[in-house]
């Protein structure tokens, strides 16, 4: 079979889905690749690398769909601007297309794929077990985001982080307050005690407060959070109570914050507000906010995507793509994630799709022209 690597053409997206090192692996595994030329540059992979690895370059994506019996994506898939077709369009029909598309709040790209004829594994999918811990794209991508979250955070703020004594006087730590104990939240903690910070963090879910003190942070404790947590681990909806005693709760800590990381969210659900106006009118000048769920409706009242705003004195940091901030890991990290994967649904190049298996029930949205995925076929009957 033909793996095919296209440039990805979402805005602001610098990631690839395929490194030089894991397209030299596929090949040795039995599958041909075909790589877009300059699909690896804004992750600094060139194309002699890629071609040193035995890839095929194409000079176009046109090129690429047309060869490839696989597509290996980063963002969903889109209507390709030079061409002017939806990429799904573009393929093979009864191709495989593999992205980490976020189906559940863009369950549209499931809806085009059905249409198209092609199946279509959505990476954020992937059941978080001990079996898929290496094709974990959502994790792998999440703790980057976690780590760069801070650093544009520290850069916006007018201050340092570490507590120093000086001649001339000395010097408090940053106070930081993260919402969300995930893996992107856990990063940011880890990142911003590093950096010399005092954190607290704040969870619905009572099950992560041992996580957090062992890596030196402060859990914020609401009164009910022992049971918001589903059997995937996942932080459940709140109910309108809940929030609102978070909130009476937050309120204090955010007021006496330097920074304040969102990270909440919900599968399948507009993310939660958890800061509001009146929480960032209640803040220091010069503080900083950043929304890590802006582009899926934001934890931040006021937050803006891809923009830096300033609201009663505090800067809100709304960049929807952190991951592509840090290309060339990302790209190095989720390709390993769709070679686990790869390896786990091929053999000898070539792709089967057991609809029995565990993993390929819990990613594949779409096969032979039907949304077969329980989670995400609902959302379209909306």
């Amino acid at each position: 079979m033909i793996i095919g690597v296209p440039k990805e053409i979402l805005d602001g997206e610098f990631r690839v889905a395929m490194v030089p090192d894991t397209v030299a692996k596929l090949i040795k595994s039995g599958f041909q690749v075909v790589v877009e030329k300059d699909a690896g540059s804004s992750a600094h992979f060139l194309n002699e690398d890629y071609e040193k690895a035995g890839a095929t370059l194409a000079a176009s994506a046109k090129e690429v769909y047309e060869k490839a019996d696989v597509i290996l994506k980063v963002g969903r898939p889109d209507v390709h601007p030079v061409t002017g077709k939806p990429e799904v369009e573009m393929m093979k029909k009864g191709g495989l297309l593999i992205a980490l598309a976020f189906v559940m709040a863009y369950p549209e790209s499931a809806a085009a794929c059905a249409s198209a004829g092609i199946d279509f594994i959505s990476m954020d999918m992937v059941p978080r077990t001990t079996k898929a811990q290496r094709m974990d794209a959502l994790s792998s991508q999440a703790n980057l985001a976690g780590y760069k979250s801070v650093l544009l955070a520290a850069n916006e703020f007018g201050r340092i982080f570490p507590l120093l004594m000086t001649a001339a006087g000395t010097i408090t730590p940053a106070r930081v307050v993260i919402m969300g104990a995930g893996v992107a939240g856990l990063q940011a903690l880890g990142t911003a005690k590093r950096l010399g910070a005092v954190v607290e963090v704040s969870d619905v879910r009572l099950a992560v407060k041992e996580e957090v003190m062992s890596l030196g942070g402060k859990f914020i404790e609401v009164e009910g959070m022992a049971d918001l947590q589903d059997e995937r681990g996942y932080a459940k909806e709140a109910s309108p109570e809940f929030l609102q005693r978070q909130k009476d709760v937050i309120s204090k800590h955010v007021s006496n914050a330097d920074i304040v990381i969102t990270t909440a969210l919900i599968p399948g659900r507009k993310a939660p507000v958890l800061v509001t106006e009146a929480m960032i009118k209640s803040m220091k000048p010069g503080s900083v906010v950043l929304d890590m769920a802006v582009e899926f409706g934001g934890n931040v009242e006021g937050s803006e995507k891809g923009k830096t705003v300033v609201k009663h004195g505090v800067k809100i940091i709304g960049h929807a793509n952190l991951p592509a901030l840090l290309s060339t890991q990302s790209s190095d990290l989720y390709s390993k994630n769709l070679l686990a994967l790869l390896g786990h649904i091929s053999k000898n190049g070539e792709v089967t799709l057991d609809l029995n298996d565990e993993i390929v029930k819990g990613a594949l949205i779409v096969h032979q022209g039907q949304i077969i995925n329980q989670r995400v076929a609902p959302l379209l009957t909306k």
